[in-house]
């Protein structure tokens, strides 16, 4: 069974270390998709604020890898991400099948609690962009009693539109003032991917990251799945049923899309070239393997 990582080995020692090009990875569908856990995620963001190294990172289910399989636009928006972590467990288990054992899912709202919670002892800013003033105020009460200790720099509630020129330097002149460490983005996928590649050239020494629906979850305001559900692989059936006539036509597509092109790349009937990393040697990266290829 082969292997795609990037052309570096990871070392790790308590806190993820050497730059992006040492994170292994696997080529999904044309994508790169990090291999770690939830530790190693937080080792690596800190790691990357510690060095004062920016990036932003990319949190990734069936249906975001299928969306960028779709729009190349997208796609290369997550392969020039700090980090591509796997959200969803159908992508846990296609990095366990190409090798990576010790893989596991990197849930957004999990992400943020433990980068809040470890974050204290770095002495961590964090700003946070996204969601209604209102969803703002409890979700930053929930967290400060929480995490007592923590340090909020910052928070932002954007309008429902495209920003204009003026408010995007005005945002990115207010996150700087602020002096964030971490960028929590609420936008909902693909608005914050987007928009984290859009800001982080402004945002040079912050690490931005999306999180999507966790901003609700976290304020109270939407129900996660049992971590049982969310474990089995089948939490797209819990969004469903709470949800189903907005996502209906997400999961009718996404859901069997995903199985056939996964069965395409690990049988070799299609080719998913990912181009090199940014900072990587200038190679192209093994095929990769999602389903064992």
């Amino acid at each position: 069974m082969g292997r795609a990582t990037n052309m570096g080995s990871m070392s790790h020692s308590g806190t993820a270390g050497g730059p992006r090009s040492e994170v292994p990875w696997i080529n999904l569908l044309g994508m790169r998709l990090s291999a770690l856990d939830l530790d190693r995620a937080v080792d690596r963001v800190l790691a990357a604020v510690e060095r004062r190294e920016g990036g932003y990172v990319c949190i990734r289910d069936a249906h975001g890898v299928v969306k960028c399989h779709h729009d190349p636009a997208l796609r290369a928006v997550h392969n020039n991400a700090l980090l591509v972590t796997p959200d969803g467990m159908p992508l846990v288990w296609a990095l366990r099948l190409a090798g990576h054992r010790e893989a596991d899912r990197v849930y957004g709202p999990d992400l943020m609690l433990a980068l809040f919670d470890r974050g204290r002892d770095h002495g961590l800013r964090h700003f946070l962009y996204g969601a209604t003033p209102e969803t703002l105020d409890l979700l930053e009460a929930r967290l400060l009693a929480q995490f007592p200790g923590t340090q909020i720099a910052g928070r932002h509630a954007p309008p429902f539109r495209a920003l204009t020129e003026a408010e995007r330097s005005d945002v990115a002149a207010q996150i700087n003032a602020s002096g964030a460490d971490i960028v929590w983005v609420g936008l909902g996928t693909p608005k914050q991917e987007l928009w984290m590649a859009e800001m982080q050239p402004l945002l040079p020494s912050a690490v931005l990251i999306g999180v999507g629906a966790a901003f609700d979850f976290h304020a109270g305001g939407k129900r996660q799945a049992p971590r049982f559900i969310q474990r089995s692989g089948l939490e797209w059936l819990f969004r469903l049923a709470s949800e189903p006539r907005r996502l209906w036509r997400r999961y009718a597509v996404t859901v069997p899309s995903f199985m056939l092109l996964c069965a395409c790349q690990a049988l070799r009937l299609r080719s998913f070239p990912v181009p090199p990393a940014p900072d990587a040697p200038q190679r192209a990266a093994p095929e990769g393997p999602a389903m064992g290829v």
